[in-house]
């Protein structure tokens, strides 16, 4: 267990207890940066900018409506489907405020993908951007959502600007499929009306639920990981400890929130600690638009962050890359899946900015442990635990085991969800208390973490197991590849083999090159017995390859 021999090497304030003088819910938690911090920037988004004050204000008109319009009531669901847009925060804060459970849905989803969801959920409401609205039509029906909130990307930037963007968009790039939702209202006259309603606060509880977080899917049907207002509070306080060496009290600090705020790592990071410190958040509507992407961040001296591996690898690889202004950007901090060495050592070269990796789940809201931005980060580890957070690497059957032991990372803390919504949770956890992750991991003397790669993707050769994390961080290490993605298919001889499925940075690559390179890093039984060269490795809407997709498509080549 990762307790106390090992707080020493935590910097100052990261080991520190959370307090117990905290908002009982996360009414009480935006209230305060409400009033601390009004008249400050809050939210920018192609050009706009929403102030504390505004963001309050109009959370309001948005709560408001959904008490008398909508007739929610304490518990309801409501689910909220649309990229990074001013629109978000205004319906995820209204939705809170109203006493609603907000169900983060990614826009991308099919629409099996969404009536699972929404039936898994009870959805009563939804607010959904336009560009999707046709999945919705196609199964609404078999769905029981009474009501139904349709914006567009354009309906906060104001104006003519307001007007061309949603003209654009629908007209010009034609990204608005044709849809019909005949009861479906528009958010901006939402807005209007709630503007005239009275909003009355809910009495909130800290164990009330605020989030059905559901799981991204990359391994089987999506659940949602149950997670009270008390979760996220109790979060939010760990990670200002964390972030207390990095943060200076007073100053204003400016995030780049690439990942959609739908994703638990940038809700609960980007939007609810970045508020409840005052920070400003630069909202990236499309970040796979990378010559945009950069575009934008020449704009603005940012000072943190997020993103996930292969974010940071593409905009690495960008020829304008260093055109952009790095000198304020004090660090960056991947999540979602293993930041690789190579893209780590990298990205400080070029920026001067160290990249560190953290760890979390949308299970644990999500932040369990994290590298520190003080220098004293470690590469290839997802770091130290956060305030009152345990790791411990456990074997199958919940015994603890010693420092360098290989096992399952379970993790204790205030911030790790009940249970998931309507399931059965006997297998979660160890103890009643310990959640076990389902990620395969070791300790150091010194109490660093290191994911060794997911329990269901390990690879079984003749009896000894693979870890396609290992395998893929090599052959990433080749110059001349620019992704790969690892995974074990059946072979008649030793029950399974690595196949690896990689994108060429450079044209020249051969498969003789990159098998010559294997043979030099690898042991036999890792290296891949077949590589196969794609144009892309399928990813989530977040840019985590998703290995299960491969799976499938191998698995069609057999059928």
């Amino acid at each position: 267990m990762s307790t106390h021999p090992w707080i020493a090497n935590y910097p100052a304030g990261i080991a520190a207890e959370i307090s117990e003088d905290r908002p009982e819910n996360l009414l009480e938690l935006f209230n305060q940066a409400f009033k601390s911090f009004g008249s400050r920037e809050a939210f920018e988004n192609m050009g706009k900018v929403l102030t504390f004050q505004e963001i309050n204000l109009q959370s309001d008109f948005f709560a408001a409506y959904l008490q008398n319009e909508v007739n929610v009531q304490k518990g309801d669901r409501i689910a909220i489907q649309m990229p990074n847009c001013l629109q978000y925060p205004i319906v995820l804060i209204g939705a809170l405020k109203a006493g609603c459970v907000v169900v983060n849905t990614n826009p991308l989803y099919t629409p099996r993908e969404m009536e699972h969801q929404f039936n898994d959920a009870e959805v009563k409401a939804i607010v959904i951007i336009a560009n999707f609205a046709h999945s919705l039509q196609e199964i609404l029906h078999k769905t029981k959502i009474e009501h139904v909130i349709v914006t567009e990307l354009g309906d906060l930037l104001g104006g003519l600007k307001g007007k061309l963007v949603n003209f654009v968009v629908k007209n010009v790039k034609k990204m608005v499929p044709a849809y019909s939702l005949p009861t479906a209202k528009k958010f901006n006259a939402v807005m209007k009306k709630g503007a005239r309603m009275k909003y009355t606060k809910p009495e909130v509880q800290s164990s009330d639920t605020a989030f059905l977080q559901y799981t991204g899917g990359t391994t089987g049907v999506s659940k949602g990981a149950t997670l009270s207002h008390s979760n996220v509070v109790a979060h939010t306080f760990a990670i200002n400890n964390w972030f207390t060496p990095l943060l200076q009290e007073g100053q204003t600090e400016l995030m780049i929130t690439a990942i959609p705020l739908y994703h638990i790592f940038a809700l609960n990071v980007n939007c609810t600690f970045m508020m409840h410190i005052g920070a400003k958040n630069v909202l990236i509507t499309n970040p796979r638009d990378m010559p945009g992407f950069i575009k934008e961040l020449k704009k603005h001296p940012f000072t943190l962050f997020t993103g996930v591996n292969t974010l940071f690898n593409g905009l690495l690889n960008q020829p304008n890359f260093g055109e952009v202004d790095w000198s304020h950007l004090k660090g960056a901090i991947g999540g979602g899946m293993a930041v690789q060495d190579f893209v780590a050592k990298k990205w400080e070269e070029q920026t001067k900015s160290p990249l560190v990796e953290g760890y979390g789940l949308s299970e644990t809201s999500p932040v369990a442990s994290c590298n520190p931005l003080d220098g004293s980060h470690r590469m290839g580890t997802i770091g130290l635990p956060i305030s009152s957070t345990e790791l411990s690497i456990c074997d199958d059957e919940g015994n603890h085991l010693p420092q360098g032991e290989v096992g399952e990372i379970c993790i204790k803390g205030p911030q790790v969800m009940s249970g998931y919504w309507k399931k059965d949770n006997s297998g979660v956890f160890f103890e009643g208390r310990w959640f076990r992750t389902g990620d395969i991991g070791q300790m150091d003397a010194d109490g660093f973490f290191k994911i060794v790669d997911r329990k269901k993707d390990m690879i079984n050769v003749s009896g000894f197991n693979v870890f396609p994390n290992e395998v893929e961080n090599v052959i990433a290490d080749h110059e001349k590849v620019l992704e790969v993605a690892v995974i074990g298919i059946p072979d008649k001889k030793s029950s399974e083999c690595v196949k690896a499925f990689v994108v060429k940075g450079d044209p020249s690559l051969t498969e003789k090159e990159l098998r010559d390179f294997c043979e030099e890093e690898l042991t036999g039984y890792k290296k891949p017995k077949y590589i196969e060269f794609v144009d892309e490795l399928p990813k989530t809407n977040v840019g985590k390859i998703l290995r299960r997709k491969l799976k499938e498509m191998e698995a069609a080549k057999d059928s």
